[in-house]
């Protein structure tokens, strides 16, 4: 008999609840890179700083402060196997606008700047938090109504929560697919709109029939 079948240590009923919140999305965040490739490794280093510099200036004609602007860069790296393709130094930014309507415009400005990847476009919410708060409160009225058809079906009573755990939200969003940014069909730079969701655990004690 598996760990399904079976309760090692019956004291009540354990529920899992689950709630979402929907939210139109009010910043989106660009992840771009710049790639340089060169037969030595300051002239890869000093082509990559050029196309960053090119990016920045780019940006600041958009409006973006610095601050929206995180970069990363990578060692260069020699060749590919046995065969020597040059030096390759790679920049990476994350590009945060609080407009949500404007990444394409940026997007096609940043490529024509120098940079050769694009990484991905996420929308979200500033208000991540509040609305975490919203989907927990409700994921936790909605277990005991679970509860209560179990209690129901079995003919007992149900006592005082005895148990509360709190579930993975980032695991559960995960599991409904791309539940963070839902767009309206007309593709990945479209913003449609963010799910914020929760799932929580609690068990109840049984008090008889």
């Amino acid at each position: 008999m598996n760990g399904t079948q079976s309760v090692d240590a019956p004291w009540g009923v354990s529920v899992f609840g689950a709630a979402s919140v929907d939210a139109a999305p009010d910043l989106a965040r660009l992840r771009v890179a710049i790639e340089r490739t060169r037969n030595k490794p300051g002239e890869a280093f000093a082509a990559t700083r050029g196309g960053v510099n090119r990016i920045r200036e780019v940006l600041r004609g958009h409006r973006i402060p610095d601050t929206a602007v995180s970069t990363s860069r990578s060692p260069w790296t020699y060749g590919s196997g046995r065969m020597f393709l040059g030096y390759e130094c790679t920049a990476s930014f994350v590009i945060e606008l609080r407009d949500p309507d404007i990444p394409q415009t940026v997007l096609v400005d940043v490529v024509e700047a120098g940079a050769n990847q694009v990484r991905g476009v996420e929308f979200d919410v500033r208000t991540r938090k509040e609305l975490r708060a919203q989907a927990r409160t409700a994921a936790v009225a909605a277990a005991p109504e679970k509860a209560a058809l179990y209690a129901a079906a079995a003919e007992v009573r149900l006592g005082p929560v005895a148990h509360i755990k709190d579930a993975d939200s980032e695991q559960l969003q995960s599991s409904r697919g791309r539940s963070r940014n839902s767009g309206s069909g007309e593709g990945d730079l479209t913003p449609g709109k963010v799910t914020v969701s929760a799932g929580v655990v609690i068990g109840l004690s049984l008090t008889g029939s």
